[in-house]
Formats: C-alpha cells, sequence, structure tokens
C-alpha cells in the first residue's frame, strides 16, 4: 500500500516538473532524449517500415518512440518524420516523396556513387540515402570498423540488392515493358537455399538443422497459401464479381467500381473481365480506407503493372488538400499522387466525383 502510495506521489511531481519547466512536448523529450520518429497511420508499406528500422539502428534513435498519425501538429513534435508531411528537407530531418516536385534519386543525392542509381527515392531510399552507411557501420565488429573502401562496396550492394526494389515498387516504376513469363511471389527459393551452409562457414555446420528448418519452411508456406485462396482470395472474388454487376449504379458509363473495403482486388478484376467480355472496360475503383478516408485508384494495365489504362487528372498530380479541391473544383480532395496512379478524398461522393472528372477528361489533349 505505501508502496503505491509513493510512486504515485512521484508520478504527480514528475507531472508537475515537466509542466513547469517543459512547457512543450519537443522541449521535454528532447531533455530527456526521448526521441521521436513520426510517420503516417492506416495501412502500412515496406518502405516506411524499412526507413523506421533503419532509424532505429541509429544511436540516437535506437530508443525512440514510432508516433504513426497524418496530423501536422503530432508530426511537427516529432524529431525525424518519414513518408508523410509532404515535405523533403535533410536539414529538417522531413524526408516524404510524395509531392509533385521532388524527383530525388540516390545518384543525385550522392553523386560520388556514379549515375547509375535512377530510381525515385522512397522514404526507405532517402534514410538509407543519408544514414545506411552510419546502420552499415554499426553492424560491424566494433573493434574491426569497415574502411571506407569497404563501407562504400558495401553501402552500394545494399542499395541494389534491397533498397532500390523498396524504392521501385513504392514510386510505381515499372520493371520491364514485356509482361514476365512466370512471377516470384514468395522468393521460397532463395529463402530455402539460405539454409545451406555457405561455402566458408564451418565444416562442423549440421546440414540436417538446415534441412529441417527447410522442411517448416515450405510447410508453413504451403499453408498459409492453402488457408489463403480457402478464406481470403476467394471471398475478395466474390465480392469483384458483385461490384461488376452492379457497376451501372455508380455512373451510368460503367467504369467505375466501388467497393466498401480495402482488399487485394486487381487479380479478381483482370480475371472476371476476361470471363464477363468486359476486358479492359473498368478505369477506376473507388474504395473505403478507413477510417477516415476514400481512394480513387486508376486501373493498370495489368495486375502486377504500374502503368494504368486512364491515369487520374493530370492537372492533380502531385497536388494535395485545399489546393487539389480549388484545382479540381471537388471538395474535400486530400491528394493526388504524383503519377496519377491514386487519390484520396474525405468522402466516398468527393471521391466518385475525382473518377468521374478524371473520366471525362482528355488527358491526351491537355
Amino acid at each position: 500500500m505505501f508502496k503505491s502510495i509513493g510512486y504515485k506521489v512521484h508520478v504527480c511531481i514528475f507531472k508537475e516538473i515537466k509542466r513547469y519547466y517543459f512547457p512543450t512536448n519537443r522541449l521535454f523529450n528532447n531533455f530527456f532524449q526521448i526521441m521521436k520518429i513520426g510517420t503516417h497511420d492506416g495501412v502500412f508499406h515496406c518502405d516506411e517500415v524499412l526507413a523506421c528500422f533503419l532509424l532505429k539502428r541509429l544511436p540516437e534513435f535506437k530508443d525512440a518512440e514510432i508516433i504513426r498519425t497524418r496530423d501536422m501538429e503530432k508530426l511537427n513534435q516529432c524529431d525525424i518524420v518519414v513518408d508523410v508531411g509532404a515535405e523533403f528537407n535533410h536539414e529538417k530531418k522531413r524526408y516524404d516523396h510524395h509531392q509533385r516536385e521532388f524527383n530525388a534519386t540516390l545518384s543525385s543525392l550522392r553523386p560520388e556513387l556514379g549515375g547509375k542509381y535512377n530510381i525515385k527515392l522512397s522514404s526507405a531510399g532517402l534514410v538509407y540515402a543519408f544514414y545506411g552507411e552510419k546502420v552499415i557501420q554499426s553492424l560491424a565488429h566494433k573493434d574491426h570498423p569497415l574502411s571506407l573502401e569497404v563501407l562504400k562496396i558495401i553501402y552500394k550492394k545494399v542499395y541494389e540488392h534491397l533498397i532500390e526494389e523498396m524504392d521501385a515498387i513504392d514510386n510505381g516504376v515499372p520493371m520491364t515493358d514485356e509482361e514476365p513469363r512466370y512471377k516470384i511471389r514468395t522468393h521460397l527459393s532463395a529463402r530455402i537455399h539460405r539454409l545451406n551452409p555457405e561455402w566458408n562457414s564451418d565444416l562442423n555446420v549440421n546440414v540436417e538443422t538446415g534441412f529441417k528448418k527447410a522442411l517448416a519452411l515450405v510447410g508453413e508456406e504451403f499453408l498459409y497459401n492453402v488457408n489463403y485462396f480457402l478464406s481470403v482470395w476467394l471471398p475478395a472474388r466474390d465480392y469483384v464479381k458483385s461490384a461488376l454487376e452492379e457497376r451501372y449504379q455508380i455512373h451510368e458509363s460503367g467504369k467505375i467500381l466501388e467497393f466498401k473495403e480495402r482488399f487485394p482486388w486487381k487479380e479478381h478484376l483482370f480475371e472476371l473481365e476476361e470471363e464477363m467480355g468486359l476486358s479492359g472496360e473498368i478505369l477506376y475503383v473507388v474504395f473505403n480506407d478507413k477510417p477516415k478516408s476514400w481512394r480513387v485508384q486508376a486501373v493498370p494495365v495489368s495486375p502486377s503493372s504500374f502503368i494504368t489504362r486512364k491515369a487520374l487528372h493530370k492537372k492533380w498530380w502531385g497536388v494535395r488538400d485545399e489546393l487539389l479541391s480549388d484545382v479540381s473544383g471537388i471538395k474535400e480532395c486530400i491528394f493526388c499522387h504524383s503519377t496519377g496512379f491514386i487519390g484520396g478524398n474525405a468522402t466516398r461522393d468527393g471521391a466518385v466525383a475525382m473518377a468521374i472528372a478524371s473520366l471525362q477528361a482528355d488527358l491526351d489533349t491537355e
């Protein structure tokens, strides 16, 4: 009992100290080294997850709290912000890449690395560009730090084999102009191969142990896929089919679909279009991106492509918030991606209006 009372007293004293001597959270956090990493809330993507992971490997952010929000007041209290905020400013530690004017690549930010790195950076790429070498060096043995030459080699290789892929996917960069003959979806072969002993590993490594791990890994992958197709994929297909059958209720053109949920729809759409004799007909999908907004997405030319059948209105690309509402004449707009493949509105009617306006726009003559 007395211990509990003492604890409460200490908490009260602590709060009073904070209130009188540290009137802003930023000042208080900085004094006590409680750093904050800001990123957006809602559905997360690989690029900001990787960006946060990299930052957490740095001494100054290893104990940082990750704040997931789109509230600018809260983001302004963060020590570093990634993938949200519509600002890229290294001095201010703001690393968003969604704004219209953003076109930074690793080669443009680090020209000493050569001119081959020309994929537009995501938030992961931005963080890696400025902090990647420090992260890599922190992973080396403390008694044997990497030389500058080795560090540069490893830095480039990690970018080529990991970060560049995240940059390209998040920014919608096509891998090829042609459809591949098959698709790598699980990388299971590579993951299994990694369980074998390396050529320069200890000769006493037990290969059978690796084989047992491989059995568990392939079993998990197989069971996951069967369960996924039964419990997730099949219901989604039924959902898309119903939306196709009801498409004229959304717009008289029949080229806009509406989904009340956010779910994987692309593969189903292309298959069902072909089955129903509607190939290439649907141009936009409007869906509820809970809890606060709706999205309008342009249908790609193929499920895995970043090239769209008809992008959102070109005058909107990279524009946000009130300015986008002014430009479009549609209330409560939130954003339009800089490539025009997706946009957002606070309401369902606003998102549908954005789809209709894009449908009616003749982008080829603008």
